[in-house]
């Protein structure tokens, strides 16, 4: 890997870019194994693909590798036999060498537990994703796409062929949404699939079914045409014995709204029932007990203009429907639910204070209700699984200044334990994580209505009253987020290896401050949550070794929006980097991908008195605005408001030329991007430009865009 003289990788975009990226985390049935996903770039640094890595849950092999296909592997999940499942769009060494795809879509893969190599053991045309597996039975479920008159995959491939072949691309909608942040819905829709009761046969290759002479799992379509019921991103469980499938279902409501409710599909007959459903709450992510008596999900409360959102826990008796509410008293939000092997409480993921711990939540006994943290640490978990015998708890840990990386938690809590992970063997960090080119600390503030306000501050080696550091006041989108986690795509580590300090501030409408936090910016975007950021700048810049006169505030998506809120109500920053933002709210309302929650949400005085377009004559610092043209969720309309409100107000003198503009912002589109900006070269442009547009405002050096800009 290629290193930067001063020794990190932040100071080299394409030594950034090529950094592995490890996500998501399987545990075998017996906690011997442990398989995680990587990406990486390839050799020229354009296409990234994943491959699965096996890492020793006890802390002693180093980690190794599993899958080498050259599309790329994910989704890792274990059968009772301890056979690996995944997915992946390689392609199938059983084929004709002249049957090869370059669109295949992604077939279901089976990794033998004794070693070998993988086979593929079911495919459909629209692709299979969401492998979950009965944890005793072996059952596995799945979805795929499926166009709606579609009888079976075979008329499936036949409806998908004639499209092709007539060059046809139109979508017929009959509902909301027809797009979803970065990609078009539609014409084909999610079914749920089941292999049953012979699963374990043909993934040991003893079914005695024979598809291009391998085993093969049989997939019964459990739910038909649905429509829109099944999410476009649809979460499911399945029960220990694999007789009931759980899953989120989308109920239709007027006005083109929507709610998610969860249904119970008995995977034999497909005969549904309603779990659980209300008009005031979503219910997501549910996940099976191991005894599958009971399921367990997260209680959204819908969000209306005099109601904040919140988050519950909720148990379900799988048979007859009773639930009942946990923790109702616990003023944090849930984010993800993992129940422990005897079945008695659920390990719980939230943002806390600029954190994201792990929590254990007791479901019964005399302990019921009871939270213990049990990671004391400044980490932000995901992915939590639990060792069977109950001794750890797995996770991957980041934090804003270290990358995600597998561990072992004690069971009864404790300090985490950094495992050998694929990074280590790579030689792209140790077990202390990558090099960085400066440190974290905490600012604090007091807000003026007595708030308690917290912000992370990056700062670079040698800031100090001899040196201080430009700030840049980094904005988090959401806006019901938190700055408490690694963030490739949004990385303050780039920014600090160039000289800056920069603030990760949580202000109004963050998570992990309790709900009355959440209040004070309900509806009110443009009050409390601007305040508190120019209270938490106040306090950084109050900093000796911050220097309080080159500043910039910059933002993505909501924190697009507050950048854009910030330039029409103060000059103190030299430039404002405003990036896939909300600009005219009204605009706004009606075509963003989920128009009706915004309805549900936001009344005609929220958006009158909140939208930045009306303050669009007080803005004299210069703005960067980046949009990505396939942004569903912030639509390009809004991006190029904004930018014909900047230049019509613009007052350079005209006859500019090519190397002296007539205005001081600037506009950076990507016609093929969305609301992230993802591929690894306009990834690298984006940073490149962003720093640039900085360097040059802040820093007062001249206007150097990347070549690549041409």
């Amino acid at each position: 890997m290629s290193r930067t003289p001063d020794g990190t990788p932040f100071s080299d975009l394409v030594a950034y870019t090529r950094l592995p990226r490890t996500g998501g985390l399987a545990l075998s049935p017996d906690g011997t194994r442990l398989v995680t996903a990587v990406s990486q770039l390839d050799e020229r640094g354009g296409r990234s693909t994943t491959a699965l890595w096996e890492v020793d849950p006890a802390g002693q092999r180093p980690a190794r590798r599993l899958t080498r296909g050259a599309k790329g592997e994910s989704a890792p999940v274990f059968t009772p036999a301890g056979d690996l499942l995944f997915t992946s769009a390689r392609p199938d060494p059983a084929a004709a060498k002249d049957d090869g795809d370059d669109d295949a879509p992604a077939a279901l893969w089976c990794l033998p537990a004794g070693g070998g190599e993988a086979r593929k053991v079911a495919v459909r045309p629209g692709g299979l994703s969401g492998v979950t597996v009965a944890r005793e039975a072996g059952t596995v479920l799945l979805g795929s796409p499926t166009l709606p008159s579609a009888t079976d995959a075979a008329d499936d491939a036949r409806l998908r062929a004639l499209r092709k072949d007539s060059r046809t691309s139109g979508v017929l909608h009959d509902a909301l949404p027809v797009r979803i942040w970065d990609h078009d819905l539609g014409p084909d829709r999610h079914r749920l699939l089941v292999a049953g009761s012979d699963a374990a046969e043909a993934l040991s290759g003893t079914g005695g079914r024979s598809g291009s002479g391998l085993d093969r799992l049989e997939l019964r379509d459990l739910t038909g045409h649905v429509g829109a019921a099944l999410p476009d991103d649809p979460a499911w469980t399945i029960t220990a014995d694999g007789t009931t499938a759980v899953t989120e279902w989308n109920v239709s409501e007027a006005r083109g709204d929507r709610r998610s409710a969860l249904v119970a599909v008995d995977t034999a007959t497909g005969e549904r029932r309603t779990l659980l459903d209300d008009p005031d709450h979503e219910h997501l992510a549910p996940v099976a007990a191991p005894s599958g008596a009971r399921v367990a999900a997260l209680r959204h409360t819908r969000a209306t203009p005099a109601q904040a959102p919140d988050v519950d826990v909720v148990v379900v008796d799988a048979a007859t429907g009773e639930s009942l509410v946990l923790a109702t008293g616990w003023d944090r939000w849930p984010a993800s639910l993992t129940w422990t092997p005897d079945g008695s409480s659920l390990l719980v993921t939230a943002d806390d204070g600029g954190r994201c711990p792990v929590f254990r939540l007791e479901v019964d006994g005399p302990s019921a209700d009871e939270v213990q943290r049990l990671t004391p640490d400044d980490g932000a978990y995901s992915d939590v699984v639990a060792s069977p015998d109950g001794q750890w708890v797995y996770a991957l840990r980041s934090a804003v200044d270290a990358p995600p990386t597998p561990v072992r938690i004690p069971a009864a809590g404790g300090e985490p334990e950094v495992l050998p992970a694929p990074a280590h063997a790579l030689g792209a960090w140790d077990a202390a994580g990558p090099e960085l080119p400066g440190t974290l600390t905490e600012v604090t503030a007091t807000a003026e209505d007595g708030t308690a306000l917290r912000a992370w501050l990056a700062l670079p080696h040698g800031a100090g009253p001899d040196q201080p550091a430009p700030l840049l006041l980094w904005i988090h989108g959401g806006p019901l987020s938190s700055w408490n986690a690694w963030s490739w795509r949004w990385n303050p580590w780039l920014a600090v290896a160039r000289g800056y300090a920069v603030l990760l501030p949580d202000p109004a409408l963050s998570t992990g401050y309790g709900l009355e936090f959440i209040k004070r910016g309900l509806g009110r975007w443009g009050a409390e949550p601007y305040t508190d950021l120019m209270t938490i700048t106040d306090a950084a810049v109050a900093r000796d070794d911050v220097d309080a006169d080159r500043t910039a505030a910059m933002g993505g998506s909501f924190g697009g929006y507050m950048a854009n809120w910030v330039a029409g109500h103060t000059d103190r920053f030299r430039a404002i980097v405003t990036h896939a933002s909300l600009w005219a709210l009204d605009q706004f309302s009606g075509t963003t991908d989920f128009p009706a929650e915004w309805a549900r949400e936001m009344t005609a005085e929220m958006v009158r008195d909140n939208s930045p377009h009306d303050h669009a004559d007080a803005i004299t610092t210069p703005v960067l605005v980046i949009h990505g043209d396939d942004d569903d969720r912030v639509p390009v309309g809004e991006a190029l408001r904004l930018w014909y409100d900047l230049l019509s107000r613009s007052q350079a003198a005209e006859g500019g030329t090519e190397a002296v503009p007539s205005s001081p912002h600037r506009f950076l589109y990507f016609p093929d991007e969305g609301h992230w900006v993802l591929g690894a070269g306009n990834a690298r442009l984006w940073y490149a430009t962003v720093l640039a547009f900085l360097d040059q405002h802040v820093l007062g050096q001249p206007w150097t865009p990347p070549e690549e800009l041409g």
